[in-house]
């Protein structure tokens, strides 16, 4: 997909989330140099990860709510195949170097349940697992998603499923707090298993189904030009820097986190603020985020605080990860969206008009949903 296509907001949203990401695996690897502050803000690596979760249920649901209007149904085979190229080589190859990794590396130990949960994306239910591989609890949650929420979609209809999304923002904290008192050898996993962490995807599922409603409020546009839309980046780090405190996180710091990350990404969609705007489109951000998932891949094997090897030591530790991230990015991912665009996405492409996207006026928005749709597909 050409960068003309994508919208280079969110690919800079996204180059913020990996490289809090990058920040949270950074810290404790030998030679890093942390900042004091940066247990104050809370699990920094954490909140980069759910950002990546309200942008994919934003744009999930927009494409299929795009689909749906376009051609009054959805298909969901075509959504499934868009998604294996999306997402199964890249993380197949990863696994591929893991294994012949294992096989010449003594220190490399997988187990057998390790392999079982990475293979079948259930990672986010496996907790004694291997440093390695570890990172896959995030993208088990984003596959458990992708199974289950088109469908629900398909078999719900639009404006029920939002109901559904809706539901599970409110359901979530409960869930939380009953695993906490009543599972305690469960603690661990909370944040990690689908229905302690999906209330962060269905709020962006929520604001893909209620964004054009927002935009036509007076006030929903003043605040987002206000310079009071910063108290909102300012609840986000407050109510994750409160992650340390069960007793307000798991009811309440969570969910205020999602709903202020879900403004925000509407914020930076909107471009809202031209400041922040040319911030996040520089050409540097545009790039990072467009490698985002092929570094968050990598980085898992150079990024790790328990061991002391040259690798794993900064900086060459993140000049590693960078390099196989880009084999990765040019050798794998691209290669398979190529195709993908050739065998998938050639007919789609014709029928969604060219998009514009604008700085939000007081009287004047431009929304555009075929810009979102290029951007997922």
């Amino acid at each position: 997909m050409s960068t003309s296509e994508r919208i280079p907001s969110l690919d800079g949203l996204r180059a913020v989330s990996i490289g809090l990401v990058l920040l949270g695996h950074l810290a404790g690897t030998r030679h890093f140099l942390g900042l004091p502050s940066l247990t104050l803000l809370g699990d920094v690596g954490n909140l980069g990860v759910t950002v990546f979760f309200v942008i994919s249920g934003f744009l999930i649901t927009t494409l299929l709510l795009s689909e749906q209007a376009r051609e009054h149904r959805i298909d969901l085979a075509a959504f499934y195949v868009r998604r294996a190229f999306r997402i199964l080589p890249a993380a197949a190859t990863y696994l591929l170097a893991v294994a012949l990794l294992a096989a010449v590396a003594p220190r490399v130990r997988l187990g057998t349940l390790d392999w079982l949960h990475a293979l079948t994306f259930t990672m986010n239910y496996h907790q004694q697992r291997d440093w390695i591989v570890g990172h896959l609890w995030s993208l088990s949650v984003e596959e458990q998603f992708y199974l289950l929420w088109p469908a629900a979609v398909v078999v719900l209809g639009p404006k029920r499923s939002a109901w559904l999304a809706g539901a599970a923002i409110v359901i979530a904290p409960a869930w939380r707090v009953s695993v906490w008192v009543l599972f305690p050898e469960w603690r661990d996993a909370i944040g990690e298993t689908f229905p302690t962490v999906m209330d962060a995807i269905a709020s962006g599922c929520v604001l893909a189904g209620c964004a054009g409603w927002l935009v036509q409020r007076a006030w929903y546009r003043r605040f987002l030009t206000s310079p009071r839309f910063a108290l909102v980046i300012l609840v986000v780090l407050i109510s994750n820097a409160f992650d340390r405190y069960p007793s307000f996180y798991l009811p309440f710091g969570m969910t205020l986190r999602n709903a202020g990350i879900a403004l925000v990404v509407h914020w930076a969609i909107l471009r809202a603020s031209p400041l922040v705007a040319r911030v996040l489109e520089c050409a540097p951000l545009i790039w990072v985020g467009r490698l985002s998932y092929s570094l968050y891949l990598w980085q898992q094997p150079f990024l790790n605080r328990h061991s002391p090897a040259m690798l794993t030591s900064f900086p060459v530790n993140l000049a590693c990860a960078g390099l196989c991230a880009c084999l990765s990015f040019f050798c794998v991912e691209s290669p398979f969206l190529r195709l993908r665009e050739r065998r998938v996405l050639g007919g789609v492409r014709q029928r969604v008009p060219r998009a514009r996207t604008q700085v939000v006026k007081p009287n004047q928005v431009d929304v555009s949903a075929a810009a979102v749709l290029r951007d997922l597909q």
